[in-house]
């Protein structure tokens, strides 16, 4: 018995260095815990301060982002309504401007008209006028007055000429240039006609 009260004794010895050994190593384990705690503590800390004024900057640019966005909302909504009235403005400006434009254009139009049946009524005075003019080539005499399709026909010793009198920039017509042009490539023929 002796023995195992040696044997328990070394054991306990043993079992207490052990359990010193183990608790430095804890203990020694805890320090290095607590330091990088420490370090965590004051990392935390700064990241905290730094996350605090990247905060409060992120919520300063917010808010100057806010108060850029309104101003330029209400210029916005300002050139907006600027417009609109121009738009208004020119709107009534180019009505008022078309109104003047079709009176312009009626009055012309009038005008035109005034002046078309002024140079028929010359151009018809001009064609009963022309065989007393000094320039007409043929004698008066011997000229027919038609007046439609061709003015004239003048029945000359040798010849017989169709005459259209024409002023200004008149052109001839579509039948007198047929007739023209029947004329020019001889195309006339003579008929008698008799009643019985």
């Amino acid at each position: 018995m002796e023995y195992i009260f040696e044997f328990f004794t070394v054991f306990l010895i043993i079992c207490v260095f052990v359990l010193i050994r183990y608790a430095n190593f804890f203990k020694s384990n805890a320090r290095v815990l607590e330091s990088k705690i420490d370090s965590l503590k004051a990392q935390f800390t700064q990241d905290s301060s730094s996350y605090r004024s990247r905060e409060e900057k992120l919520n300063q640019d917010l808010f100057s982002l806010r108060s850029e966005f309104s101003r330029s909302q209400e210029i916005v909504i300002k050139r907006e309504n600027d417009l609109e009235n121009k738009e208004k403005t020119y709107l009534e400006k180019i009505k008022t401007l078309n109104a003047s434009v079709e009176q312009e254009v009626e009055a012309r139009r009038k005008i035109l008209s005034q002046k078309k049946s002024s140079e028929v009524r010359i151009g018809n005075i001009a064609e009963k006028l022309a065989p007393f003019l000094d320039d007409f080539e043929f004698d008066p005499e011997k000229c027919i007055f038609l007046g439609q399709p061709i003015d004239y026909i003048s029945f000359g010793e040798d010849e017989i000429t169709f005459i259209e009198v024409k002023s200004g920039k008149s052109q001839l017509n579509t039948k007198q240039r047929q007739i023209r042009d029947l004329v020019k490539a001889k195309h006339i023929s003579w008929k008698e006609f008799r009643i019985i």
